[in-house]
């Protein structure tokens, strides 16, 4: 199926970007956050045969990676949440007639394979959840965790949590910290957790507190290869990618 949806996308949209096949072969230079990387890392075979064009990829979370963009890291498409896209667009880092919707994602709990999964289906079962694990895992600067260090006060679980919280680095994931048995339970966006098979999705936030994060795409102002970066934005919107955003757990710009 996996070989299917990617040969799809390769003839289907090399038809839409034909114009676009030369010899002059670029290489795309896209900043992406980490949400988006299992999606983009699956489609980069089919754009790169599609159009003969090259992608470098800089993955992390989306807030330092903002700030790297804003110091004046060298890049030619951004894709990082709506909000840091918009910043970044009002700052003229980006050009905002480019800027594209891709993706919602869902944030989700995970824990490591073959573990017993506690119940988190409402608010007062996430909540004993937290409480009864020995410890407790999120990306300090991601968007999940900014989001939990304002929820967990307002849970009323900080201070019975705070000598259970490991606070990771960017380039430690949290699902690949569960992984690695780094603690009990991880919390991080679903598209991230689904990757690791060393880690399993418990399931979603519950509603009442779900955190769903917009991602979007956009060009960016100093870009040397502007129109391939373009391009690519086309290739990730393209009817083809749909069942790959889903099938990493995320609701496509099809969807929104």
């Amino acid at each position: 199926m996996k070989r299917h949806v990617m040969s799809a996308a390769a003839v289907g949209f090399g038809m839409m970007i034909s114009s676009l096949l030369s010899a002059n072969a670029a290489e795309i230079k896209v900043i992406s956050s980490n949400a988006l990387k299992t999606v983009l890392g699956e489609l980069a075979p089919a754009f790169e045969k599609a159009t003969e064009h090259k992608l470098v990829f800089t993955w992390g979370a989306a807030v330092p990676l903002k700030a790297q963009i804003e110091k004046g890291e060298a890049f030619d498409l951004a894709v990082l949440t709506v909000a840091g896209i918009d910043d970044l667009i009002k700052q003229g880092k980006l050009v905002g007639a480019t800027r594209t919707n891709l993706a919602n994602s869902g944030a989700g709990v995970a824990v490591r394979k073959g573990a017993p999964k506690p119940d988190i289906s409402t608010v007062e079962a996430f909540k004993r959840a937290l409480l009864n694990a020995k410890s407790v895992a999120y990306v300090e600067q991601g968007g999940t965790g900014i989001y939990l260090k304002a929820l967990l006060p307002r849970l009323g679980i900080a201070d019975a949590l705070k000598d259970k919280i490991k606070l990771l680095p960017p380039e430690n994931p949290a699902a690949y910290a569960i992984a690695n048995g780094e603690a009990e339970i991880g919390m991080t966006q679903i598209s991230e957790i689904l990757p690791y098979a060393g880690a399993e999705l418990v399931g979603p936030f519950p509603a009442e507190i779900q955190l769903i994060t917009s991602f979007a795409a956009a060009v960016g102002a100093n870009a040397k290869q502007s129109e391939p970066a373009k391009a690519l934005i086309q290739f990730l919107t393209a009817p083809a990618a749909v069942p790959v955003f889903k099938a990493k757990g995320l609701d496509p710009a099809a969807n929104l």
